[in-house]
């Protein structure tokens, strides 16, 4: 065989094992789909109220929405999600995530002090009231950006760093463009309303999603419940952090932009981030946060096909090699989040070129195995080479051309 053809097969997962599907891949061929998005698809615009999910619509409150399972990266709701939107302290947790890149790179250290600039002292909005003159430490300021919501904290952070908050913002834009954040654009550091201040729904999910995995061991900053500076005792403004529903991440609010909320929780090895936004009270706002959570948990589950290092029972055709196929294996789990009660909808394929030439290397990518719930969305993982397979010599090489080989 001198050809390379695709071979795959398609195998429902009702009753659905391993081995019916590799044996599927062998006997099998079709020419390859193409993948629709991986964010949940409607036939129609969604009327107002309704977001969509994978599961069918959905109704909520609020203006802008955004639910994500950040274990899988599989998005189980969305409404208006790449819409503009006034962020509010949405905006500081990209704040944060400058400070805490300044932090992990030790070009600052949490028990360094900043000074407090007339500027930062008359800011208003939300504050942790900090002193006028004097020196407060960086991790107090997390703290008073973070539980508290403090404008006053951010601007003192912005000119310790950077020097001034016009410079500490352009490291924020820098910074958006290299996390992909294609629907932001920020002014300032603390979400004070600006017409060309801005971020979507989905782009505060990434920035969650990124200081989860980035920053581990800044990131508990988010979930504690209270913190007392100056002689002043705040709570946590994230409702969600105080009941334990979740473990952290951000409130907001403006007139312009209405209450919003970003908050993540794991459970059982599963993390979700829920965002919302333009909802019209803080009491809505809370409502509807442990609401689309709670939703997210109890709707979704995340079902496992394949383990990391299985190996498949298709084995794909190795030309001129001293072994007539190679194994194919699973560099991680072959995993897919659907609604509960799904399983029985969802499509397995094993996708490989056939033959491949020797000499062939273990850990060589070759094919793919992909997931589909039809109408809905579809998922792709790639699969490894199993075993290293040398090359036929010459003698081999001739023999298998006329037929006394043992390869293909």
């Amino acid at each position: 065989m001198s050809g390379i053809a695709g071979i795959s097969a398609v195998s429902v997962l009702s009753g659905w094992s391993l081995g019916e599907a590799s044996a599927a891949a062998r006997a099998k061929a079709h020419p390859q789909k193409g993948s629709k998005s991986a964010h949940a698809e409607s036939a129609e615009a969604p009327a107002e109220g309704v977001a969509t999910t994978p599961a069918g619509p959905f109704m909520t409150s609020a203006r802008w929405a955004y639910v994500l399972n950040s274990t899988t990266g599989t998005v189980l709701l969305e409404k208006d999600a790449d819409q503009r939107m006034p962020p509010s302290s949405l905006t500081k947790m990209m704040t944060a995530y400058v400070v805490f890149a300044f932090l992990a790179s030790g070009r600052i250290q949490l028990d360094q002090h900043f000074p407090v600039s007339d500027k930062a002292w008359r800011m208003q909005g939300s504050k942790m009231f900090v002193p006028h003159g004097e020196n407060v430490s960086v991790r107090e300021l997390i703290q008073g950006m973070l539980i508290q919501s403090g404008n006053d904290a951010c601007i003192v952070l912005a000119e310790g760093i950077a020097g001034s908050e016009a410079r500490f913002v352009e490291m924020m834009n820098q910074e958006a463009g290299r996390l992909g954040l294609t629907g932001s654009h920020f002014m300032n550091v603390t979400g004070w309303p600006d017409d060309n201040h801005y971020m979507t729904a989905r782009d505060v999910g990434r920035v969650a999603q990124h200081l989860i995995r980035d920053f581990p061991q800044y990131y508990p900053f988010f979930g504690e419940k209270e913190f007392t500076f100056n002689h002043i005792r705040q709570g946590n403004r994230n409702v969600l952090v105080d009941k334990g529903l979740a473990d952290g991440l951000k409130t907001g609010h403006t007139d312009a932009g209405g209450f919003g909320l970003c908050a993540s929780s794991l459970r059982n090895g599963t993390r979700v981030i829920v965002v919302l936004n333009g909802t019209p009270s803080s009491n809505e706002r809370a409502h509807e946060g442990e609401r689309l959570m709670s939703w997210a948990f109890e709707t979704f589950e995340t079902v496992t096909f394949v383990k990391k290092g299985q190996v498949l029972e298709a084995r794909a055709p190795v030309w001129m090699g001293q072994e007539r196929t190679v194994p194919l294996i699973a560099p991680s789990d072959v995993s897919m989040t659907i609604p509960v009660g799904w399983r029985q909808h969802v499509q397995i394929s094993v996708d490989y070129p056939s033959p491949i030439q020797a000499p062939v290397r273990a850990g060589r990518e070759w094919g793919r195995v992909t997931m589909t719930v039809p109408g809905h969305f579809t998922q792709t993982q790639p699969l490894l080479v199993g075993q290293s397979v040398e090359a036929l010599g010459l003698v081999g090489r001739a023999l298998s051309r006329l037929g006394y080989g043992s390869s293909h």
